[in-house]
């Protein structure tokens, strides 16, 4: 629908709903953080279940959109280059922490356990890349539905981990020492309304993500940088705006656990997002479609989740370059990343 546009006038539409996608983003963090406040909810879950379910929206909009048309290879670079853009967002919400790091702060081990979790998701990934999937049913493969049965275990396990104390750390960052003390002006509004806002908040990401998708599949043939380099870039960027809004906005009410959360729990949807992509693509199954650009994408996004889990653990204090050096380490990481999928566009 925009291929009668010129480039220019595509990447101002680009621009445009990449805006509406981070506002829409930010509301809804404040939203979901006052639900916390107002229910005693705990903040890791809601940003593992109801942040990063509602902020994947444009990924499930654009995977499913391009696995329907039969462009699987589109489908699955927007996803694995999404994951990296979203470890990346950590990074850059790390500049907004006022007093210690971003993985100094949380408290219990879901967010460690989510991490962890998701480079076993990947991984797996990694290894039907190299062996091949076979047809299950119809036209799904084998380990399109293992990998929808694991996400399936790794939300019963992190909700069992969400009641234990089997972690205990030490040596917690002052939440009030050289910042503002927390601060959420939605925090006197009824959890009803709150819903509602929320919900308004999800419909206008899905409808931008809609057509998101479209105009970078149509930036993709006009450029002539193909779907791969686009899927992991410009498409990825676009529909991680929601990640990157909500998390700035979490670690601004000082919500960091939930920031973090959201961010782990996004890429888990995201490896379950392969199973209703595979559904909905009628070539086979959709691993057997993965390049090497989409490969890489995964390596890339096991190592980056791996830094931050170290972090997690290890609790660095220290900043370098205003963020923590696991962070700095994940951003140094991504750019990297994007240079080499470049080259193999």
């Amino acid at each position: 629908m925009f291929e009668h546009f010129p480039t220019a006038i595509n990447l101002l539409i680009f621009t445009g709903l990449a805006g509406i996608i981070w506002k829409a983003g930010t509301r809804l963090s404040y939203y979901v953080d006052s639900i916390a406040e107002q229910t005693e909810l705990a903040r890791a879950f809601l940003g593992l279940i109801l942040l990063a379910t509602a902020t994947e929206l444009p990924e499930m909009v654009t995977t499913l959109t391009a696995s329907s048309s039969g462009n699987g290879v589109l489908a699955l670079n927007n996803m694995f280059g999404g994951m990296m853009l979203q470890l990346a967002v950590l990074a850059i919400a790390d500049f907004f922490v006022l007093n210690g790091t971003l993985t100094s702060f949380p408290r219990k081990p879901t967010v460690a356990i989510a991490g962890l979790l998701s480079i076993l998701s990947l991984s797996l990934l990694l290894a039907f890349y190299v062996t091949r999937d076979m047809v299950l049913l119809v036209n799904v493969g084998v380990g399109s539905t293992i990998i929808a049965l694991l996400y399936i275990v790794s939300m019963y396990l992190i909700r069992m981990g969400q009641n234990r104390d089997t972690w205990s750390p030490v040596d917690l960052p002052d939440r009030g020492k050289g910042g503002r003390e927390r601060h959420n002006h939605y925090d006197n509004t009824p959890v009803r309304k709150l819903t509602v806002l929320s919900a308004r908040s999800g419909l206008l990401i899905l409808i931008s993500g809609v057509l998101v998708v479209r105009v970078a599949e149509t930036l993709a043939v006009q450029t002539g940088l193909g779907n791969s380099f686009i899927g992991v870039s410009l498409l990825a960027m676009a529909t991680s705006m929601p990640e990157l809004s909500t998390s700035v906005a979490a670690v601004r009410v000082k919500a960091h656990t939930m920031a973090i959360s959201n961010i782990f729990g996004s890429n888990l949807i995201m490896t379950f997002l392969v199973f209703p992509v595979d559904v909905f693509f009628t070539k086979g199954p959709v691993l057997n479609h993965m390049d090497r650009s989409a490969a890489f994408a995964l390596a890339a996004g096991i190592f980056m989740t791996g830094i931050y889990c170290t972090g997690l653990l290890m609790r660095p204090r220290m900043k370098v370059f205003g963020i923590g050096i696991d962070s700095l380490l994940v951003l140094a990481s991504y750019l990297g990343s994007m240079m080499i999928l470049f080259q193999l566009r």
